[in-house]
């Protein structure tokens, strides 16, 4: 079966997910009202990992949809997208990067998106002419490296992302490319068995610009013999993969938990990058996000369980004014270092706050 037609078989409504899962009149009436809001899409795939016996399985609480979601606190743009973006689909915050949202669509729908406004709805933020955005990036020499994300890049056809490198090969300031996807976690197929879309990354990464795949493991039951395999099929062709892990509470919230992913990850030749901590996104904040406080220390104890290598991820936060970095709590502070800046001289700049126990970002924290 053609992997898009599979996909039409995505569990997509409350009363094919009860089907699965025991859902009361009450909650199935409370969760249609929330994918009315932000739709519903799983996978047969995900859904065959989720221990349907267990209301508190990570990935069900990753991938399900909760009542809590109908808890609008927070915001649909933590990272000031909207004033970074020159045009549409295309963002250019830090001086290096250029940031293309390739389409709106994902193989499966995650509960925590920091793009839910857009993900899986009509709107205008997508990439509508990739030419026009190879141009801006063409024009601004400072751009070292464009990242095609999404929705989930590699939900686009294959001639599609070939069109993309094909537009981006000519331009001799380009140092690399990367794509963002989590398909490798929610659909594996998908990458294993396009030999098409595999042979155009090893051509264009050995002849043009070196192309990486980023991916998004949150916990170790994620990673599977399929989802080590559409990994492995990258690296066989010379594609880097690392992951973005995010730090969320009630899933991987433990530093066994943690610690389990990063060795995971390790053995199946994917490099740990970056932790983030939770973005307080509006339907996502109430029910994932944890204090930096209870955050940082879960990091720390985590690292005392891995060797060098599983170690070497950064905990950030990414903020409106740059990749932030926690670095450290001594006595009542928090020390902080900007990794990335949307203004070019805080890059490396380090700086503290008053410790706040339940303060969960920056903004929530008062300075000295």
């Amino acid at each position: 079966m053609n992997w898009k037609n599979e996909l039409k078989n995505n569990i997509t409504t409350v009363e094919e997910l009860g089907k699965y899962i025991f859902l009361s009149e009450e909650e199935a009436e409370k969760l249609r009202e929330v994918i009315s809001i932000h739709p519903m899409s799983i996978t047969r795939y995900y859904l065959s990992l989720i221990d349907k016996e267990n209301p508190m399985d990570p990935l069900r609480k990753m991938m399900i949809p909760s009542v809590n979601e109908l808890i609008a606190d927070g915001s649909y743009d933590t990272s000031g997208e909207a004033s970074n973006t020159k045009m549409s689909g295309l963002q250019h915050k830090y001086a290096q990067t250029a940031l293309v949202l390739s389409t709106n669509v994902c193989a499966a729908y995650c509960r925590f998106c920091f793009r839910k406004r857009l993900v899986g709805l009509p709107n205008e933020e997508v990439v509508s002419m990739f030419r026009d955005a190879a141009e801006y990036i063409r024009n601004h020499r400072e751009i070292t490296n464009v990242l095609i994300s999404g929705g989930d890049s590699m939900m686009c056809d294959t001639p599609v992302i070939r069109s993309f490198l094909e537009e981006l090969k000519g331009i001799d300031h380009l140092e690399f490319i990367r794509f963002g996807t989590r398909v490798p976690v929610v659909y594996p197929r998908r990458i294993i068995e396009d030999t098409e879309l595999l042979d155009m990354l090893e051509e264009y990464s050995d002849n043009h610009h070196r192309v990486y795949v980023v991916t998004h493991f949150n916990h170790p039951n994620e990673i599977t013999s399929e989802s080590e395999a559409a990994c492995a099929a990258f690296r066989k062709r010379g594609i880097t993969v690392s992951n973005q892990a995010v730090l969320f509470k009630d899933v991987n919230d433990s530093p066994e938990t943690l610690a389990a992913l990063m060795s995971g990850l390790i053995r199946i030749g994917v490099n740990p990058y970056y932790v983030f901590q939770c973005r307080p996104v509006a339907r996502v904040k109430s029910h994932f996000q944890l204090p930096l406080k209870k955050g940082y220390e879960i990091i720390e104890k985590a690292k005392t369980l891995l060797n060098g290598h599983g170690k070497r991820f950064r905990y950030i936060m990414s903020h409106c004014t740059g990749k932030i970095e926690i670095v450290g709590i001594m006595d009542d502070e928090i020390y902080f270092k900007y990794h990335q800046a949307k203004n070019p001289e805080d890059v490396g700049r380090f700086f503290k706050r008053k410790l706040k126990d339940t303060a969960a970002w920056l903004d929530e924290l008062e300075k000295d």
